[in-house]
């Protein structure tokens, strides 16, 4: 007879993957399957990862329908969810969900609904579809408040976003503040083969609101840097870089950038722990001030102990603090000078660098957050 499971988690999300969204799957899924004793969970697949797999008492199952049009890719995910939660029914406790696709099939079922509310589908989905129509727009709007509304605890990682859900009618007394987190780098870690002998380092995605353009045009203000390198990080392919390598190119820096394309977590924390800085140049636009989302990349820089240049928003001073360098966003002369500031100050920035890692290891590991979230399960089953 097959499993029956008590718990489920549920993201439209491929996993795992460079993204930084991967990183934070894996940890959630982790906690809620270590107080269920195991459970199903069910992603978004594709390129060689299988369709099945089963490992410690946990099921992976993976969407693998090829479905171009990405509303219509969610709507079949949630009904291919319907289904795999189907045959546990009669044993689930708990439903774990990222988004209204997954969250829809889980109300369905009648258990408690926890909704990890990392970002707003009615906020994001013009970014990945600048077409969408105000009125569909609208229908998202609707389908998510309704998912959130009828959730037993929706989970956030940042102040921002949970101003933002108790704005669309959740009762503040089930929205949890479950900040991201980071495990601090070992200061032993080797250097990555061929890095260079003094480089600055973005690492993330390269979505327009990630603010890389703005990173280009303010190192082009450091050409007399001439030693100085700016390595990418990049979670998406190469072929998604291309823009960004024609702005380098057109910019005359392209031969001062080095590209990494969709390398293991491992190597990105090597990556970060030995370079001068880490960026974060976060544009100004809803998708960052309205449902601020707790970037990783910025963690995780902290955990390494490297010195933080980013964009001055709410969601950044939260995570920040006074601990690193922040900046007026989608101004390169601006990102240009403190970068310039904190490389000719090489005692402020280790201080700036090790105030950050103690800062993490007192409150924001991953076992933090992990501790943090078990809360909220134990809440969501006395109630």
């Amino acid at each position: 007879m097959a499993d029956r499971h008590r718990a489920a988690y549920i993201a439209f999300d491929r996993f795992p993957s460079a993204k930084g969204s991967a990183v934070h799957i894996r940890h959630m899924a982790a906690e809620l399957f270590d107080c269920y004793r195991g459970g199903l969970l069910c992603v978004l697949g594709g390129g060689d990862l299988p369709a099945y797999q089963r490992a410690d008492g946990v099921e992976i199952v993976r969407f693998t329908d090829v479905v171009p049009n990405l509303l219509d890719r969610a709507e079949a995910f949630s009904g291919w969810v319907a289904d795999q939660l189907a045959p546990h029914r009669d044993t689930l406790e708990l439903c774990h969900v990222r988004d209204p696709w997954g969250a829809l099939p889980a109300l369905a079922t009648g258990v408690p609904l926890v909704y990890e509310a990392n970002g707003l589908p009615s906020i994001e989905l013009p970014y990945a579809w600048p077409l969408a129509a105000p009125s569909t727009l609208a229908k998202i709007r609707a389908l998510e408040e309704h998912c959130l509304r009828r959730a037993e605890a929706v989970v956030v990682p940042s102040s921002v976003i949970e101003r933002a859900v108790i704005g669309r009618g959740v009762a503040p007394d089930r929205v949890h503040l479950v900040p991201n987190g980071a495990d601090p780098v070992a200061a032993a870690r080797p250097r990555p083969a061929g890095a260079p002998g003094r480089y600055l380092v973005y690492v993330g995605a390269l979505q327009p609101w990630q603010g890389v353009d703005v990173l280009l045009r303010a190192f082009t203000r450091l050409a007399d840097l001439t030693d100085l390198v700016l390595v990418i990080c990049s979670s998406v392919s190469p072929n998604r870089a291309r823009p960004l390598r024609r702005l380098a190119e057109r910019l005359g820096v392209a031969g001062r950038v080095r590209w990494e394309h969709q390398l293991p977590h491992a190597d990105v924390a090597a990556w970060l722990a030995h370079a001068e800085l880490s960026v974060a140049p976060l544009a100004a636009c809803p998708r960052n001030v309205e449902q601020g989302c707790s970037p990783i990349k910025v963690w995780e820089s902290m955990a390494a102990g490297t010195a933080v240049v980013a964009s001055d928003l709410p969601v950044i001073r939260e995570v920040l603090g006074e601990h690193g360098r922040l900046v007026p966003p989608d101004r390169p002369a601006e990102l240009a000078r403190a970068i310039r500031v904190l490389l000719e100050y090489p005692e402020l920035r280790r201080d700036l660098g090790e105030r950050a890692r103690r800062q993490v290891e007192d409150g924001f590991t991953w076992k933090h957050a992990r501790t943090r979230l078990a809360n909220v399960y134990d809440q969501v089953a006395g109630r």
